[in-house]
């Protein structure tokens, strides 16, 4: 583990005795792949999940598909992929072409049509996004029929097809 990278921060009247920072930097610098985030909804641990963002979205209840999606533009190389709550279904993959250029947008929205795309169309769809373009360019949609136009949209071509699924 480096220290660099690496802190953790009490409150400034918490005193943390030596033994228990040592077992902190030990469980920090174990090392072993990625750990499965497990939800359990039991016990004392549902207080603790009810007060996350999904929880107070009620996502853990929700009866239909709850999707988790995002996406990156790093060095003009854009990704974009999903995630299902429940474990169904995860999907990644390279979006767009180098040689067109690159927006922060194209991704989210790539992530988003894909989520789109594999939900079977008679399933409800709560899907997360941390991007406040996206929201905004889909909501502008919804109700609005032949009433909104996709001239002069950066991202028509995704957006379009997102739209189309909608």
């Amino acid at each position: 583990m480096s220290e660099e990278y690496a802190s953790c921060w009490v409150h400034q009247d918490c005193y943390v005795i030596d033994e228990q920072k040592a077992a902190l930097k030990k469980a920090a610098g174990v090392s072993g792949g990625n750990d499965e985030c497990q939800v359990r909804l039991k016990g004392r641990e549902h207080d603790y999940w009810m007060g996350t963002e999904i929880g107070m979205l009620r996502g853990y209840g929700f009866q239909g598909q709850v999707t988790a999606g995002d996406g990156s533009d790093k060095q003009g190389k854009m990704g974009a992929g999903y995630s299902n709550l429940r474990g169904k279904k995860k999907q990644q993959c390279k979006v767009g072409r180098e040689k067109e250029g690159s927006s922060s947008n194209w991704p989210e929205l790539a992530a988003f049509f894909l989520a789109l795309r594999d939900t079977p169309t008679e399933e409800s769809l709560l899907y997360l996004c941390d991007n406040q373009s996206l929201l905004k360019a889909v909501t502008r949609w919804i109700g609005e029929g032949g009433k909104a136009t996709l001239v002069g949209e950066p991202d028509a071509d995704i957006l379009a097809a997102a739209i189309e699924i909608l």
